[in-house]
């Protein structure tokens, strides 16, 4: 791991990890985007995994995604005011808090790389499809998703220990 000291920018060194999950998230994106044809899929594990290419215009699982629009600018707003709350805890971070910082990176670089797909594209790329045979689908997700999702069971898990123990988990 990298030595992040907590001086007068917290754990804003952090934010090395948000940015590389942005720039692999946009990456995987315009990869699929350019490869692939809409709902194609390719299976990469018969009956478990396939690439597909699928826009979101609503939130997590599709909701909203019926509504005429406005939605677009509601989750954006919501992503850009829980990035900065994102950014302000990350920089009040102490010195002792790496799995916190960790988990505030890449939930902060998965809401950007969604942000950036919302308000420039007026959908989010999806391409990461999970399914049981045909007859169970997740509904298809990217690795903004992915961050956001693994740095919030790590939150959680920080919560729970901390609760049980009165301390961080993890240092």
């Amino acid at each position: 791991m990298p030595n992040v000291s907590a001086g007068r920018f917290g754990r804003l060194a952090w934010l090395w990890l948000s940015a590389l999950v942005l720039v692999l998230d946009q990456a995987s994106k315009f990869h699929f985007e350019n490869s692939l044809s809409m709902y194609q899929q390719i299976v990469v594990i018969p009956d478990y995994f396939s690439w597909t290419l699928a826009y979101n215009t609503g939130a997590a699982f599709s909701f909203l995604a019926d509504s005429s629009g406005w939605q677009r600018w509601l989750f954006a707003l919501i992503a850009v005011v829980v990035s900065a709350v994102l950014v302000v805890w990350l920089k009040r971070l102490g010195r002792g808090e790496t799995w916190l910082a960790i988990a505030l990176a890449l939930v902060l670089g998965g809401a950007l790389g969604n942000l950036y797909d919302r308000i420039v594209l007026g959908h989010v790329i999806d391409f990461i499809l999970v399914h049981w045979q045909n007859r169970w689908y997740f509904p298809a997700f990217n690795l903004a998703d992915s961050a956001i999702t693994v740095g919030a069971v790590m939150l959680a898990l920080d919560m729970f220990k901390s609760k049980k123990s009165g301390e961080p988990v993890h240092e």
